[in-house]
């Protein structure tokens, strides 16, 4: 570690993963892939959902809304873990530092939110099927997501603010980009409050969610196994796997790395697993939603005989 003489450094630097030679070009097309993928499968959602009527339900809204958020989720990280593989050690200025730290964590914790949000959607489609286009009409969802988005942002100013206010000595971050735990080992002070209050914030926003979820979804399995029918049940269950897959990557890699007490962890873990939930989730998530999915291979028919029948027409 490079030690400064003062409490606040010029520059810090992204050191990211040590890769050969040989293998900094493989990974750097590897990322780039599946960046450029999971911007493509992302996109496609959104496009799909407004382009057919058929899509117009409150569950691909959400979907939709998911989808936007990963966009600039991934891409909020991915480029400065590019430029770390291909180039190597990258200096950043706190400010750029902070800014990413701080629409990171607000994108995340927006996510977090929103995946309640969507566990709610499915509870009230399988509980209440009868209210269920009244209780999830136009106005409510797009206020549950307003309200998604709101939250998410002004909670992670508590986080952000707290790292930022510290007084830093070294300059090296042992990360791909600029997080917490990562800032808080080069402090000049010891962060054992700054950790608690971390976790504590962070640990209460995806505790009370993920509670809820597992609540919401307790319900949804007391419903389903009260229909008569197996094939009502199958297709109940169908509409909630791919979301429950969603959270359980998402929530998994989360918990790891801010629920818990960061000494805990050995220096250079957090960046591993960091890859699960900023990287490999995104790129899943399109594939989770529409893999299996009749009603998007049913719209994504119709729009493309729309399309067909207007390019003829031309």
């Amino acid at each position: 570690m490079n030690y400064a003489n003062q409490t606040w450094v010029q520059n810090f630097v992204l050191v990211g993963f040590t890769l050969t030679q040989s293998l900094q070009t493989l990974v750097f097309l590897g990322v780039l892939s599946t960046y450029l993928l999971t911007l493509a499968g992302n996109l496609f959602i959104i496009i799909l959902v407004q382009a057919d009527s058929g899509l117009g339900t409150p569950m691909y809204f959400f979907i939709s809304t998911l989808s936007f958020l990963e966009v600039w989720y991934i891409s909020t990280t991915v480029p400065t873990l590019l430029c770390t593989v291909l180039r190597g050690p990258l200096p950043v200025s706190p400010t750029v530092c902070f800014t990413q730290l701080y629409i990171f964590h607000s994108l995340g914790l927006t996510e977090c939110y929103l995946l309640g949000v969507m566990a709610l959607d499915r509870y009230f489609a399988i509980c209440r099927p009868l209210h269920y286009h009244s209780l999830m009409g136009g106005q409510v969802r797009v206020w549950l997501a307003a309200a998604s988005w709101v939250t998410g942002f002004s909670v992670a100013l508590v986080p952000t603010c707290l790292t930022a206010s510290l007084p830093f000595c070294q300059m090296e971050i042992a990360h791909y980009f600029c997080d917490l735990a990562p800032l808080m080992r080069l402090s000049c002070v010891g962060t054992a409050w700054h950790a608690r209050v971390h976790g504590t914030v962070i640990g209460v926003a995806n505790g009370c969610n993920f509670t809820l979820i597992l609540f919401l979804y307790g319900g949804i399995l007391r419903a389903v196994l009260r229909l008569p029918a197996a094939a009502s049940r199958a297709k109940a269950f169908s509409t909630c796997s791919s979301h429950i897959m969603v959270v359980a990557l998402f929530y998994g890699s989360a918990f790891a790395v801010y629920v818990g007490p960061p000494r805990g962890q050995a220096e250079g873990s957090d960046k591993l697993i960091a890859l699960i939930y900023a990287l490999l989730t995104p790129f899943l998530n399109p594939i989770i939603y529409t893999l299996r999915n009749k009603e998007v291979k049913e719209a994504v028919k119709r729009v493309t005989h729309r399309l067909w029948a207007v390019l003829k027409g031309c």
